[in-house]
């Protein structure tokens, strides 16, 4: 993903806006789940990572959702901010 190429099994989060992707992972019988962001300036930013605990449903768990909500607002500062911590104009 650093290197501008896709990884296979994506899928949009759409709800949080364009460029935030969800990498889906199986291992060992266990489901993984990243939420990232791609479209800022700077770097890609991990927004979530567990492990699905639920074998069924595909919706993602309100808490988790909340969580990558904030977690996005403040990448999204952070994208924003200079070298020396203050706010471009």
């Amino acid at each position: 993903m650093q290197q501008g190429k896709t990884p296979l099994d994506i899928k949009p989060l759409s709800q949080f806006g364009s460029g935030v992707y969800e990498l889906r992972e199986s291992f060992d019988g266990n489901a993984y789940r990243m939420m990232y962001v791609v479209n800022l300036r700077k770097a890609l930013y991990v927004l979530h990572a567990f492990m699905k605990k639920s074998k069924s449903g595909i919706g993602l768990p309100k808490p988790d959702a909340e969580l990558i909500a904030v977690r996005l607002r403040r990448a999204r500062e952070l994208d924003m901010e200079t070298k020396h911590g203050q706010n471009s104009l």
